[in-house]
């Protein structure tokens, strides 16, 4: 009879335990997550979930698709009705092995998948029956975990593939841990930029056409090491000194320089472990003045420090070829506690900027409230005219 009561009161414990950890994660639930955003901006929710929703390209109807890491599927989304939020999904692969990286291109979807790149034609037209990928392109090194890509087209029309290392640090074999561009149509590529590390975010100035990317530094070197990089591409086949040299002034215990390579140094050095993964340069004219033609980077957040940094949208102002300063724009980090993980960012057709979030498979739309403002007022004054 002992033996039984003294099980009850285990039983009663072990559920007074359970329903009170239940209660505090609903009470965590119930608790709304802060995201702060500049003043005069606003962010709405454009799309969501979409798994781990990683890099995007816009077609020339307006059509945003998106790929992904982990999910395996490409989707495309569509405002039809032109109010800020998506209406329309459709799926145009799914299967697929990290399809993370795409490209857009006189009406075709291209995408990376291993060794090779396909090409979805006419995909505008074709959302409801895509058809399989034709393969324009199988030279691309073996797909691993560690090594990520990301594409885009270049001013030039080539196609441009940023192909990451397949490691923490090593002495990689090209062309991992390289930029190369493609001629479509000859198959013929280049080497333009080496030693880069982990690059999934690239654009070209709207100025004066040079490339900048962003480069995230090793892992396991502590809180502070090494900062992660915003790199200027000033001539073909620069080396940027992965594995040998970190940033600016880290040297590599575990690799020796070669005496004769020459190493370009950063154009400016991001905190350690922010993870900048998108980098894009505003296009839109919606935003105020100081916004135009400017660099955002998305800083994905850190996952290997002792307190969490990132998780926010940058502005990078650029003046004279040079980055001078740094400033938030969106932040994602409530406290301790990301509420988001901004990957990739993209100038709207109407002058916002998308942002796409692989934690919780959001698309946000960052707008400028102003605008809003001051066109809801010429509709009012349009209107009391006409009356």
């Amino acid at each position: 009879m002992l033996l039984n009561q003294k099980k009850n009161k285990r039983r009663w414990s072990i559920l007074l335990a359970c329903a009170a950890v239940l209660f505090s994660q609903k009470l965590l639930a119930a608790q709304p997550m802060m995201i702060t955003v500049t003043k005069g901006f606003g962010l709405t929710l454009y799309a969501s979930e979409l798994g781990d929703a990683k890099q995007m390209v816009l077609g020339d109807k307006g059509t945003l698709f998106v790929g992904s890491h982990k999910k395996g599927t490409i989707v495309a989304l569509v405002d039809s009705n032109a109010d800020g939020r998506v209406d329309k999904q459709y799926t145009v692969a799914k299967g697929l092995d990290n399809p993370e990286a795409i490209a857009f291109h006189h009406g075709d979807l291209y995408v990376a998948v291993n060794e090779k790149i396909v090409r979805f034609v006419d995909i505008e037209n074709r959302l409801r029956r895509p058809g399989r990928g034709k393969e324009v392109y199988d030279r691309l090194p073996g797909k691993t975990n560690k090594s990520r890509r990301a594409m885009h087209f270049g001013p030039d029309g080539r196609l441009y593939v940023a192909i990451g290392a397949p490691c923490n640090v090593c002495e990689a074999v090209a062309p991992f841990g390289s930029i190369i561009a493609i001629d479509i149509e000859t198959g013929s590529s280049e080497q333009v930029a080496t030693g880069i590390r982990s690059v999934t975010g690239f654009d070209w100035s709207p100025m004066d056409d040079a490339l900048w990317f962003a480069d995230q530094g090793r892992d396991w070197m502590g809180d502070r090491l090494p900062p992660d990089e915003i790199n200027r591409l000033e001539k073909t086949g620069e080396h940027f000194g992965f594995p040998y040299i970190h940033a600016a002034s880290v040297i590599e215990p575990a690799y020796d320089k070669p005496k004769n390579l020459k190493i370009t140094l950063p154009n400016f050095e991001l905190p350690a472990h922010v993870a900048p993964t998108g980098l894009h340069f505003y296009r839109g004219q919606t935003f105020p003045a100081k916004y135009h033609n400017q660099m955002f980077v998305a800083e994905n957040g850190s996952w290997n420090r002792s307190s969490k940094i990132g998780y926010q949208v940058v502005m990078l102002e650029v003046e004279q070829q040079k980055v001078v300063k740094r400033s938030t724009v969106v932040s994602f980090l409530d406290g301790g506690f990301p509420v988001a993980r901004p990957y990739a960012l993209l100038t709207a057709p109407d002058g916002a900027m998308y942002i796409s979030d692989d934690l919780k498979g959001n698309i946000y739309r960052l707008y400028y409230k102003d605008i809003v403002k001051k066109e809801t007022e010429q509709t009012a004054q349009a209107e009391e005219t006409e009356k």
